[in-house]
């Protein structure tokens, strides 16, 4: 069937609005007690250092009304106008990411250099270019699923734009999001169909570099070792996981309550961003977790529905990435709380705190619900 046939059998939906409420809700009601656990986690170390307890929780406002509204744009309109971006997109996150690393352009904190500032505003690329790969992959794949199964034409070409993104990120230095986005590529490659030898020979290939990058790294041996053997050094290279146990532990069934943890009291790094999961267990208890990852859930199963029901494969594979890069980041982060995976410094989807962590998020979102508005009839 040509594509002017399949065209001519699409009916769009009236609305965006009513395209999938399901999705819409998850993210809203996720983003909800995000603000809440934003606000709660961070108080202290906002009332400490910039003398305002709210100092975190007023930003993150200002970061979900502009998620909001990148939300709404591409809900509104057809994803197919997406293609045209692919290639812009892509160059331009290539170029934040190169002037990050640049001294006195980039801004530096913990130790990396991930943040561009645009007067009072922050911008993490990285965050960014997990965007610009999914459409990347997403036109590159649906053009040229003749040549998928190829390996000079179909499988390497996505594995080296990949590979350029992620030099910059290595550069950083952001290990984790470097991993998420080859694993967002492997995916994508694997679903499109191409041969699994590739796959598996680039399985093999990620052993010598797990070496160079982990073991020999020694910070991030000794993130691997404290993932590992946390209660060897409690209050060292253990530390952080420990404290993130007993939060969980703490919390039990029903919670201590909102505003009750103690481990958020300076006890816990990072509790409003990285580990605000471990915050929510303790306040929250077990009910709260469930729910938290009961949404994500429901987020993930709508998303992988409207690839399948997606009226071509541009909307297919665009779903399935967007899809990809929230789920496996919440994933990946409740993992690392729970000490099912090493620290990787990743942030929880609509609930940490963070400017284009939450942008790039509702993206994700207005993206699929414009895959919605505009599936296949029947």
């Amino acid at each position: 069937m040509t594509q002017a046939a399949v065209h001519s059998q699409t009916q769009p939906q009236a609305s965006w609005r009513v395209a999938d409420p399901w999705l819409l809700l998850a993210a809203l009601v996720l983003t909800g007690i995000g603000l809440v656990m934003v606000y709660s986690a961070s108080s202290a170390l906002a009332a400490k250092r910039y003398l305002d307890a709210a100092y975190f929780f007023k930003r993150q406002l200002l970061h979900l009304a502009l998620g909001l509204g990148v939300m709404l744009w591409l809900a509104s309109r057809d994803y197919a106008r997406l293609r045209a971006l692919a290639y812009p997109l892509l160059l331009a996150v290539l170029v934040a990411l190169v002037l990050v690393l640049i001294p006195g352009v980039g801004h530096r904190a913990g130790g990396s250099a991930r943040w561009l500032r645009l007067g009072p505003v922050s911008l993490q690329p990285s965050e960014f270019a997990k965007l610009a790969l999914v459409l990347y992959l997403a036109y590159a794949l649906s053009e040229h699923q003749h040549l998928v199964k190829s390996f000079s034409k179909g499988f390497l070409p996505p594995m080296l734009i990949t590979g350029v993104l992620v030099l910059p990120v290595l550069a950083e230095p952001d290990l984790g999001m470097s991993a998420t986005l080859f694993v967002i590529t492997t995916v994508m490659l694997f679903v499109a169909g191409t041969r699994v030898v590739y796959l598996v020979g680039l399985l093999a290939a990620a052993v010598p570099g797990f070496y160079l990058l982990v073991l020999k790294v020694p910070y991030r041996a000794l993130r691997f070792t404290a993932f590992l053997r946390p209660w060897d050094d409690p209050v060292g290279i253990g530390y952080q996981i420990i404290h993130s146990f007993q939060a969980l532990a703490l919390g039990g069934l029903w919670g201590v309550g909102l505003g009750g943890s103690m481990q958020k009291l300076f006890y816990l790094p990072e509790p409003h961003t990285d580990f605000v999961f471990a915050v929510l267990g303790e306040e929250l208890g077990l009910w709260g977790v469930a729910l938290v990852l009961g949404l994500f859930m429901l987020l993930v199963w709508r998303g992988i529905r409207i690839a399948l029901e997606a009226r071509e494969l541009f909307g297919t594979y665009l779903a399935l990435g967007a899809t990809l890069i929230v789920g496996l980041q919440a994933f990946v982060n409740a993992a690392v709380v729970m000490g099912l995976l090493p620290t990787k410094g990743l942030t929880l989807p609509f609930i940490s705190y963070g400017g284009s962590s939450l942008i790039t998020n509702f993206a994700c979102v207005g993206i699929l619900l414009s895959v919605a508005g505009h599936r296949r009839a029947g």
